[in-house]
């Protein structure tokens, strides 16, 4: 196409364009943010993926540099990054995987809270949108989606045609009645930590056959991330499903499922009804065994018992990192390790004792220690550099001995001492003998206290949970697309999760300020106020972000992966070479 040509067409587009669409391609066109941020944050406000990739290609000036998304760190060895180039595979044939461990309990779309239930859900139902490893929005469920003007209310337009697995036809009443059942607090709902403030019960409405309106409680610029499989939750179900959906996973997916056995398996065949005829399986069946413990699956991959690992972790896979007959997919991640300090009781309810804990700590040596280098530092908020609104320019907190000593003096502490509680999990265990460590350096007597998951998490809320009522704790966080979670939940002042019991004002309102921008420079404008007013109270210390890893042998090929924990293998098989 002619420049003359392109010019006239991108003009013709932005007359039909909205507002705000128009000052994306406007930042892109100015070089303002990156070609992935503009796909990024296209896919977000609802343009879809082929007019995104013509207008990226035609204003084409954008600034190469990139602020975060999704993808591998620096990949070594036998190490190649999620999302990669496509290689040839055959037709049929099953494919076995593994997963450690499998779904902790019964899977319930509304209640499901483990990486194994929300992995095998999404195998059969769907979400309104997929996001992809590279953070960005793919439209399913939904063809497409826009805001209002200052992002408080959002319509999706629903996608016809499509039939549930029991031949039943889905409509837009189901995708209202789905979402309305999540933020109604009588059902007990994982995602009301998600929907909190956001949405309220009975604020989706199928306005008609092909329309949902979500009335938001207020603006929100990435509110089509929660209802995506960023927020594993948002499975659309039929409105009538009565009893349990894990017996017979009635969904709208690429794969029906054949035999669930708790605690052992599942197995699906590749649903040939499937309206999207591009995603329609090239594997005829899929096998899962769920292992109870990390190190039988790792000796699983490497026997050949199963073809795919879903997930493995830095600490329990080294024996893969370098297996030469194994492919590691690696992809970075927000997943994280929360470690709080209770902002109300001694000893750190000095901000200073705080500070100087967070100067003790040596995040190079935890990332090459712990995670063999598959980790990115963190610089002790959420804002994970995988994530597009992180400011990279705020200060990266580095180890200073010399200054955490004399952040104590001034405090005037000495021998304090503190409980780390934690559970028996992951690497959580060597995290809190290593805090332990550094403490001592700096005068600190902190003594680990590691108890079963069960115990750690107790109730869950305040009063009942020693996560939530430690004065110093270690908690696992998986990862999302976007922050907004660990920056309501974790740290603002009513937050469900906020175990550091820290309460300030002015991060509540830059917190505000963050979650209703729709554009991405306002919220990095808002986020590096965030990041800098954190680094200065310090509530809690987020000294890495992880990388998800996935293994395969090397005849498999085009195994997707999310770290979030969903897996797509619509396009993987047995390589034509094998």
């Amino acid at each position: 196409m002619r420049r003359d040509e392109t010019t006239r067409r991108v003009d013709e587009i932005r007359t039909s364009r909205s507002e705000l669409e128009n000052h994306i391609i406007d930042e892109y066109s100015a070089g303002r943010i990156s070609r992935r941020e503009f796909v990024r944050r296209g896919s977000v406000v609802g343009m879809s993926i082929p007019l995104v990739s013509f207008l990226a290609a035609a204003c084409g000036t954008g600034s190469k540099t990139s602020s975060g998304g999704g993808g591998g760190g620096a990949a070594s060895g036998n190490a190649v990054e999620a999302g990669g180039k496509q290689v040839a595979v055959k037709q049929g044939g099953t494919l076995k995987l593994g997963m450690s461990p499998g779904p902790t309990t019964e899977i319930d779309p509304i209640k499901v809270a483990d990486e194994g239930g929300l992995g095998v859900m999404s195998q059969s139902g769907e979400f309104l949108a997929w996001s992809d490893n590279k953070l960005h929005l793919d439209p399913r469920l939904a063809e497409s989606w826009k805001p209002n003007a200052d992002g408080s209310v959002w319509t999706f337009k629903i996608r016809q045609g499509v039939k549930f697995h029991d031949g039943t036809t889905m409509t837009a009443q189901d995708v209202a009645s789905s979402i309305n059942a999540l933020s109604d607090p009588k059902n007990g709902s994982n995602a009301l930590s998600t929907f909190g403030g956001v949405l309220s019960k009975g604020s989706a409405k199928a306005t008609d056959p092909s329309t949902v309106r979500f009335e938001l409680d207020s603006p929100n610029g990435n509110f089509p991330y929660l209802l995506s499989s960023d927020n594993y939750n948002a499975l659309i179900v039929p409105k009538d499903l009565s009893g349990s959906w894990e017996k017979s996973f009635p969904g709208t997916g690429p794969w029906k499922m054949e035999k669930y056995t708790p605690n052992s398996g599942i197995s699906y065949v590749k649903n040939t009804e499937y309206w999207d005829k591009t995603r329609i399986p090239k594997l005829d069946r899929q096998q899962v065994k769920f292992y109870p413990k990390e190190q039988a699956q790792i000796l699983g991959l490497q026997s050949g018992d199963v073809d795919v690992l879903v997930h493995f972790s830095p600490t329990g896979g080294k024996a893969l990192l370098n297996d030469p007959n194994i492919t590691v997919i690696q992809l970075r991640a927000s997943v994280h390790r929360e470690i709080h300090m209770r902002n109300d009781k001694k000893p750190f309810d000095d901000k200073r004792v705080r500070q100087a804990m967070a100067l003790a700590v040596d995040r190079k040596a935890l990332v090459s220690g712990l995670f063999a280098g598959k980790a990115d530092v963190g610089d002790d908020s959420p804002f994970a550099p995988v994530f597009p609104s992180t400011d990279k320019t705020v200060p990266q907190r580095e180890q200073d001995l010399a200054k955490a000593k004399a952040l104590m003096q001034q405090a005037g502490v000495s021998n304090a001492s503190a409980t780390i509680d934690t559970w028996d999990g992951f690497e959580l265990p060597d995290l809190a003998q290593l805090l332990q460590n550094y403490g001592q350096q700096i005068g600190l007597k902190l003594t680990p206290n590691v108890t079963p998951a069960g115990t750690y998490y107790g109730d869950a809320v305040f009063g009942k949970s020693p996560w939530l009522d430690s004065v110093m704790g270690i908690t696992d966080y998986g990862h999302r697309g976007v922050p907004n979670l660990f920056l309501n939940a974790q740290l603002s002042s009513k937050g469900v999760w906020n175990a550091a019991h820290f309460k300030n004002p002015t991060y509540d309102g830059l917190v505000k300020d963050y979650v209703k921008s729709l554009d991405i420079q306002s919220q990095k404008t808002a986020a590096k106020k965030i990041q800098l007013l954190l680094l200065d109270e310090t509530p809690n210390i987020y000294a890495y972000f992880y990388y998800f890893l996935t293994g395969t042998k090397k005849n498999v090929g085009n195994v997707e992966v999310t770290a979030m924990g969903h897996y797509d293998i619509t396009k993987a098989g047995f390589t034509t070479g094998s």
